[in-house]
């Protein structure tokens, strides 16, 4: 078994313990042994990490952009150097197989590298005056401070979005990690300190959620708040921070719909999208969750998307043979016993999997639901697991008013052999992203964010960047 270690508090460039020597234990998913402890911060210390958070970004701030640029790279090229040790760790604490945590590293990296790049070319730009001896620019400078806040499915890629934005603009970002998986968020942050990141521009906090998020996003040093999770918390937090005139972020749930049209290539429909259901074990935001087919392949294409649901070899993400590893904490697999329960009483039914997996360790079986009416609440709430929702539609306009029925609008999947009918639900189905006939979400360069109950504001591409930077005006007429 691969060490775990405890996890600290890293403030002012520092890693602490609190004051009081609290600490939250850590429990493995895949056994529910307790495997280590996270540091708790209270009060005095969330005092110091704004506090340092503020020097810091004066310091950051002023650093040119391309030496911000080089130890950006430098941390990216310390993770990446450092896979093999933190894969085990994030397996561990968050359950995933090993090979999906080194993946996660790996993309973490990049997305540092692009960010980077990025932030060389945070231009601002100069308008064409209407009087001569005039000058107009628009100056981008960055926002200030920023209070971080994520989840524990991605410990890592949802951390290095909301640094490396940050970082890349000239800002200094507290982050509050979570708490059931905090040793990897660490080990992130250790790679930007180890790569040159000045005292106090990064600091790392854990404890209790509410007392974190109302004391950063009302504390005066805090200019911006970035939040990835559930809905119902990201409007309080984004409330709280519109209450003290706060720019925020906010990525939050979805229940995205699949639309598989009878024109598609069911075989590579049925593959890539139950690739992107289990992954993680179904705990992702961008997970495909209500499966809308064309009535005359939904046969076809129900038996081979369980067919590949029933495969997996769900166990220990330590294990080489695993596909799909647990849950991540007991509250997941209470809900989807629950929200299955609540869909089969009102009549779904269940063509593969259903119910948990063993008798120790979060493990639930990849499951498919047929049989399902509007009703349900599986249908209606995101599952966040392993579960797949089919449903035969027969026409377009009726697949269109389904996809669109939940305030949600995170990201849409569609397969079809049809360039018009793409183009109808490009302009159509209203989602943050659509993919058609592959997954081409998440990528470094392409933005990620939702429309509507799923947030606003975008963590990838150019977009990244803009909501850490103040666009300011500034004109002047020379003197003759």
């Amino acid at each position: 078994m691969p060490h775990y270690p405890d996890t600290l508090l890293f403030i002012d460039g520092q890693w602490t313990a609190s004051g009081d020597n609290r600490f939250i234990d850590v429990v493995n998913p895949a056994t529910e042994q307790v495997i280590g402890r996270v540091a708790h911060a209270g009060q005095p210390e969330l005092a110091a990490a704004a506090a340092a958070a503020q020097r810091g970004f004066a310091v950051w701030s002023r650093m040119s952009v391309f030496d911000r640029y080089k130890i950006m790279r430098q941390a990216a090229t310390l993770l990446r150097a450092r896979v093999d040790t933190i894969a085990p760790i994030m397996t561990m604490e968050q359950g995933k197989p090993v090979g999906e945590a080194r993946i996660e590293l790996l993309a973490a990296a990049d997305t540092i590298d692009w960010l980077a790049e990025e932030g060389r070319r945070a231009y601002g730009r100069l308008i064409p005056s209407r009087a001569p001896g005039v000058t107009q620019a628009v100056i981008r400078t960055p926002v200030g401070p920023v209070a971080a806040f994520s989840p524990w499915n991605f410990p890592v890629n949802q951390v290095v979005r909301k640094v490396g934005a940050a970082l890349a603009t000239g800002c200094s970002i507290i982050v509050k990690a979570a708490e059931e998986t905090p040793a990897s968020p660490a080990e992130l942050i250790r790679a930007f300190a180890d790569a040159g990141v000045p005292p106090g521009v990064i600091g790392l906090v854990y404890g209790t959620p509410s007392e974190i998020s109302e004391t950063l996003i009302a504390h005066p040093a805090i200019r911006k708040v970035t939040f990835t999770g559930s809905t119902a918390v990201g409007k309080m937090l984004a409330a709280l921070a519109g209450s003290h005139m706060k720019r925020a972020t906010m990525e939050l749930g979805g229940h995205g719909p699949a639309i598989v049209c009878a024109d598609a290539d069911v075989e590579l429909a049925a593959t890539t999208l139950a690739a992107a259901k289990f992954r993680n074990a179904g705990q992702v935001c961008v997970s495909p969750t209500r499966f809308l087919v064309e009535r005359p392949v939904f046969g076809r294409f129900v038996e081979r998307f369980a067919a590949l649901a029933a495969a997996h070899k769900v166990g220990d993400g330590l294990e080489s043979d695993t596909t799909m590893g647990p849950m991540a904490n007991v509250r997941r697999i209470d809900a989807m016993e629950s929200l299955i329960a609540d869909a089969t009483a009102k009549g779904a039914e269940i063509v593969t999997g259903g119910h948990r997996v063993g008798n120790a360790g979060y493990f639930f079986a990849p499951t498919v639901l047929s049989g399902l009416t509007g009703d349900m609440r599986i249908m209606n709430e995101e599952p966040f697991g392993p579960v797949a929702l089919m449903c035969p539609f027969d026409t377009l306009d009726q697949v269109v008013t389904e996809a669109n029925r939940l305030p949600y609008g995170l990201a849409a999947y569609a397969f079809t052999g049809s360039g018009r009918t793409a183009a109808r639900l490009r302009d159509e189905v209203r989602t943050g992203m659509l993919t058609v006939n592959h997954l081409g979400l998440a990528l470094p360069e392409v933005p990620f964010g939702g429309i509507g109950d799923s947030g606003y504001g975008s963590e990838g591409g150019t977009e990244a960047l803009e909501a850490y930077l103040d666009t300011r005006f500034f004109t002047m007429r020379e003197y003759a």
